[in-house]
């Protein structure tokens, strides 16, 4: 590992620890020439399904555009960081789990909806309006009112979301 200081090859590991519930291995390292000191991270490099879109396009899965979303829909709302990556670590497990070279964008979505459910309610309409497209008000308050009954259904034929809510 190169210093990011002074670009010398030579740094030691002071300090291994386990971080995101043991999925990355967090390095503490000293460069050898410069006596800087940085931390690195270190995680498997996982091969995920392609993401199949609504219009036949295939993409690579994209954890970037996964957390832009779910940031967008929490944003301003009582969610730490912390909560928000454990939904996006729990989402990757369910994607490399199904074992397939590719998933529809609507499971992904109906996943994501699941995970945000859990989190916040506000947070689960905003990502929902867009998901699905609302076209008008009508549309937010039938959402609204089935997340009242908790009972959420995934309107593009995905698989169900949650059925229980608190409220």
């Amino acid at each position: 590992m190169r210093c990011p200081f002074c670009a010398a090859s030579d740094t030691k590991v002071i300090d291994s620890r386990l971080a995101s519930e043991g999925s990355v291995i967090r390095r503490r390292r000293a460069c050898q020439q410069c006596a800087e000191r940085f931390t690195t991270f270190e995680s498997a490099e996982l091969v995920y399904p392609r993401v199949v879109k609504s219009d036949g396009r295939r993409e690579p899965f994209n954890e970037d555009k996964l957390r832009h979303g779910i940031q967008i829909s929490v944003e301003k709302r009582p969610v730490d960081s912390e909560a928000i990556e454990s939904a996006i670590d729990r989402i990757k497990r369910r994607l490399h789990g199904l074992g397939e070279r590719e998933v529809d964008s609507r499971q992904l979505g109906a996943w994501a909806m699941a995970e945000l459910l859990e989190l916040d309610e506000v947070a689960y309409v905003r990502f929902a309006s867009v998901y699905h497209r609302f076209q008008d008000l009508n549309a937010f308050q039938e959402e609204i009112k089935r997340l009242q009954q908790g009972v959420v259904n995934d309107q593009d034929g995905a698989e169900p979301t949650v059925e229980s809510v608190d409220g």
